[in-house]
């Protein structure tokens, strides 16, 4: 809807570049994101070139805070969400959070969306949840009257981090490893039911408080698993393999790696015992919820998304 400027601070992951894809689809045209990634920034420039894209790093002041003035609505996004630096954690997580809320403030500018995490309520203590529950918590006090949307873990178009990652490694290697048994319970979401919600919350159908947005089905980890293999075609045997010795492999890799796509603390918060409130969410927002098995094969069949990667 042209006239209607929307912000999307760290827009280039996941979650924005579906969100993205889907403003657009609904007629948005005045969309700006910012975000420090340059190459997952030229991945929006380059799929969605009547956007404007801005390159900074939102943890530091500069020539971005201008693009918030006249913005109907600001999305955050930014996160770090893996790696094994506190320090980058702290500065993607928390100070960002805090120099956007203060360009809102010097601009004037009243309507947030923020997208927190289900990690906030989960018992699994690492970077990402210690910074991630710090932000929502300085959203929360800042005064914003804004709806926050915790998603538990995601997947979709565009997807370089989690089911993305393991569906380009199990076409590559002839073995896909499982930690245990791999009956670790998941409740994904697809990132473009998110994104509608996002879209519900910036047309003003919810305006405030605070909603777990969890996956509707209960899939078991191994069964993620086999539904890629199956909507990919790959011919990886996956092979379960003792909890102990995968932890050792990813400990070896990350003294090589400096940024894994698979720490030992998600491994870590991925065999923890996290079930998540499920609310009527498609009531509450207005949104079709997908099926897991058609959202998999929307994901990695998609004839435009589906074979466009972020870096990590």
């Amino acid at each position: 809807m042209s006239g209607v400027k929307i912000v999307l601070p760290g827009g280039a992951g996941l979650v924005g570049q579906n969100l993205v894809a889907r403003l657009l689809d609904r007629g948005y045209t005045d969309i700006v994101v910012i975000d420090k990634h340059r190459a997952n920034a030229d991945v929006l420039r380059r799929v969605h070139p009547g956007i404007t894209v801005v390159d900074a790093d939102l943890a530091d002041p500069g020539d971005w805070e201008r693009h918030v003035a006249g913005a109907a609505v600001v999305v955050m996004l930014q996160a770090q969400i893996g790696g094994n630096d506190l320090r980058e954690f702290e500065r993607n997580n928390v100070e960002a959070t805090r120099r956007v809320l203060d360009a809102m403030r010097a601009h004037g500018v009243a309507r947030l969306v923020h997208v927190s995490s289900s990690v906030v309520e989960s018992v699994a203590d690492d970077f990402y949840t210690q910074t991630k529950d710090r932000q929502e918590k300085m959203v929360l006090e800042s005064g914003f009257r804004c709806p926050v949307l915790r998603p538990t873990l995601m997947f979709g178009w565009f997807d370089r981090k989690h089911l993305g990652w393991l569906s380009r490694f199990m076409k590559k290697s002839p073995v896909f490893p499982i930690p245990g048994d791999g009956r670790y319970m998941r409740q994904p979401l697809f990132a473009r039911d998110f994104s509608d919600i996002i879209i519900s919350c910036i047309e003003g159908r919810v305006t405030e408080g605070v909603y777990n947005i969890s996956g509707l089905e209960r899939v078991d980890y191994i069964d993620i698993i086999r539904q890629i293999r199956k909507a990919t075609g790959a011919k990886s045997v996956v092979l379960r393999i003792p909890y102990g010795l995968f932890h050792l492999l990813l400990a070896t890799w990350a003294l090589f790696d400096r940024n894994p796509p698979f720490t030992t603390q998600q491994l870590a918060a991925l065999v923890a015992k996290d079930e998540f409130e499920l609310i009527d969410w498609p009531g509450i927002f207005g949104v079709q919820p997908t099926p897991f098995a058609e959202a998999i094969d929307l994901t990695f069949n998609h004839p435009d998304y589906s074979r466009v990667f972020l870096e990590f």
